[in-house]
């Protein structure tokens, strides 16, 4: 199965969970059980599976034919080149393709010059009015083509401002570019790129990442220890004519390559087989000089054969583009498309799906809780009002007393209940303090200072692993103290079931350790970074103010995740409890309105009782309904998702 009709079925799959989630969550409503933590399910599972992204990062040297490959296997549908991909050097600023319906179709580009100014790349995305702006007419190809071309503008500089930039380093004169005749150096107009199109790719949720070559990989720390890193797959491009090269090894070696977990999302390609096709050799030849070259550049990457892949993007488009079947086998081009389809896609739908699938059993446990209660308030008053068969209206009138004196008592004691809360708001409090942002920024302050020391820093490897350290230990006291605050609710809980008789279950706790993988991935993707080779580059403040910068981005991320986990259990604990005296004081009102019925008509009382019991099967219907829909959820049959894909 090829990339695209993969990424199809894994877009209908979204597609229907959203629909079916939709339906459901009308039906709650409907039924009146759209309660505060059900809300709060429905919306963390519309938005997990609505801004599921899946990022492929492809990575070159100049003129491998990247931004042809991009081309072959996702723009082809256009008839022509979209991508610049023209001899020499082509996209010159990371470029991101993906989709955003709030923004209309759009080329945006950050200046080169954003570079001089304190802000992450993540700032500047959340500052759109300081991006050059070009619209898009997707339905137009010359114009998106020649729109999209502007990633390729340069500027020519002189030697001080492409050093401040971090294109010039004269310690490093092999990866300095070339000085012209009049002393100024190229240097490319735009620091990132971000194209909004409603590519049907896109659309479902793809994120392409355009990367440029190494001198500008290198000087861009946000792009290595950020995006790269967080790709669910990278696709580095090699010329199938010479293999690995030195400075593809370079690449490699510093950015790309991964040890264990994570090893499988490299794709590796040898592009540009179509040079190595020799009106000399019989073709059976042909294949064995491309099966060596597979070989060896597997065993020099120390990778899987099976990750080497043998291609002509060049005639694969073509080929698309004429329809001609014969020249698209022979480019190999699907072969690539069904790895990226089969491996990355699969993957990616299994991690998500057992994600969605927890979130839907934590939202049938909190709907299902709400109905229990409300079957066993109905089951109480059929016993309370079966009781007072045959008793004199003195009776009655007692019973309606002892209600009323109830609900007195069950309102006087919200002292308890308040206490409860605040206790636990005040755990609450030490757990977001430190997770939150102003904690993070003092336990990172060492290392900062650490890389922005002038000249060489040959302590910054021991800083990274003593600022990684206190935050891993950060996140051990945060689990500790979450798993106290969980202890504190289930006493809470169980001493509230026992006085007045409710079922609250505090939810599953946040689960903050796993958090730890996170730190540890983003160190790995700093020390990766400080081999040898970026030593003189570390030795520029600039760069390691942008380093910095970067780290603290990523870190953000983690722990501003982590926090909303936290919020997530805080407001499910809170909602049942809410929920549960909202309930209960209904349930007083309820009872003392059947008693006053029964009061002023003597007939009242079993066909009050007929009521409540029809009530009962309603609730049963109910129960049955509810897990028929989390049911239908859970499983989104693939005639619905082939459905999906042929409307």
């Amino acid at each position: 199965m090829s990339f695209n009709q993969e990424f199809d079925d894994h877009g209908a799959w979204r597609r229907q969970f959203a629909l079916r989630l939709k339906l459901l969550s009308e039906w709650l409503t409907d039924h009146d059980l759209m309660e505060a933590g059900v809300s709060e399910r429905l919306d963390q599972l519309h938005a997990q599976v609505k801004n599921d992204k899946i990022m492929v990062a492809f990575v070159a040297e100049f003129s491998r034919g990247k931004s042809e490959l991009i081309n072959a296997v996702f723009f082809a549908g256009y008839g022509r080149r979209i991508m610049p991909a023209s001899a020499g050097r082509t996209t010159m600023c990371p470029t991101e393709l993906g989709y955003d319906a709030e923004v209309p179709p759009c080329l945006r580009l950050l200046p080169i010059e954003t570079r001089l100014q304190p802000k992450s790349l993540l700032d500047w995305r959340n500052a759109p009015n300081k991006w050059e702006r070009v619209d898009l007419d997707v339905n137009d190809p010359q114009q998106l083509a020649r729109a999209i071309q502007k990633v390729a503008e340069v500027r020519r500089v002189s030697k001080s401002e492409a050093a401040a930039l971090g294109f010039w380093n004269e310690e490093l004169p092999d990866d300095n570019p070339l000085v012209g005749p009049d002393g100024l150096i190229e240097v490319p107009k735009w620091r990132h790129a971000l194209i909004n199109m409603a590519h049907p790719l896109l659309k479902q949720g793809l994120v392409i990442l355009d990367t440029p070559g190494l001198n500008a990989i290198g000087a861009e720390p946000e792009l290595t220890v950020s995006l790269l890193p967080q790709a669910h797959a990278v696709v580095f491009i090699l010329a199938a004519d010479t293999g690995v090269t030195k400075s593809d090894l370079t690449i490699w070696r510093q950015h790309l390559a991964v040890r264990g977990e994570g090893r499988e999302s490299r794709l590796v390609v040898l592009n540009k087989i179509d040079t190595m096709w020799d009106a000399l050799s019989s073709p059976e030849q042909v294949q064995l000089q491309i099966a060596a070259q597979r070989t060896d550049s597997a065993d020099i990457l120390g990778l899987s054969s099976k990750q080497v892949l043998a291609v002509s993007a060049q005639k694969g488009l073509l080929a698309k583009v004429s329809g001609d079947d014969k020249l698209l086998e022979a480019s190999n081009l699907m072969e690539l498309e069904s790895a990226l389809g089969v491996d990355l896609l699969g993957q990616r739908r299994k991690i998500l799906s057992g994600a969605v699938a927890a979130g839907i059993q934590a939202l049938r446990q909190e709907t299902g809780r709400l109905v229990h209660i409300r079957a066993r308030d109905l089951v109480e008053q059929v016993q309370e009002l079966d009781g007072l068969r045959g008793k004199n209206a003195g009776v009655i009138k007692q019973m309606r007393l002892r209600i009323e004196q109830e609900q007195a008592d069950f309102d006087a004691s919200g002292a308890k209940i308040h206490a409860v809360r605040s206790v636990h708001l005040r755990l609450l409090k030490n757990l977001f303090a430190l997770l939150g942002r102003t904690h993070l920024k003092a336990e990172v302050s060492e290392l900062s200072r650490a890389l922005k020391q002038p000249g060489i820093k040959l302590g910054v490897r021991r800083a990274y692993g003593h600022t990684f350290d206190r935050l891993r230990a950060d996140l051990a006291r945060a689990d500790t103290l979450a798993a106290e605050i969980q202890s504190m609710l289930e006493g809470s809980f169980k001493g509230l079931n026992a006085e007045y008789g409710f079922s609250l279950q505090p939810p599953s706790p946040p689960q903050l350790g796993h958090y730890a993988r996170d730190l540890s991935a983003i160190e790995k993707s700093h020390l990766q970074y400080l081999s040898l080779g970026n030593a003189l580059r570390l030795a520029q403040p600039e760069f390691a103010e942008r380093l910095t910068r970067a780290l603290m981005s990523r870190l953000r991320v983690v722990y501003d995740t982590a926090v909303n986990e936290v919020e997530l259990w805080n407001k499910s604990a809170s909602a049942q409890l809410d929920t549960q005296l909202r309930e209960r004081r209904r349930n007083f009102i309820r009872r003392i309105e059947a008693v006053s019925r029964i009061q002023q008509a003597a007939g009242g009382l079993d066909g009050r009782i007929r009521e409540l019991q029809s009530q009962q099967a309603e609730l049963n219907l109910l129960d049955a309904k509810l897990a028929e829909l989390t049911d239908h959820l859970l499983s989104v049959p693939e005639e619905d998702a082939a459905e999906a894909v042929a409307a």
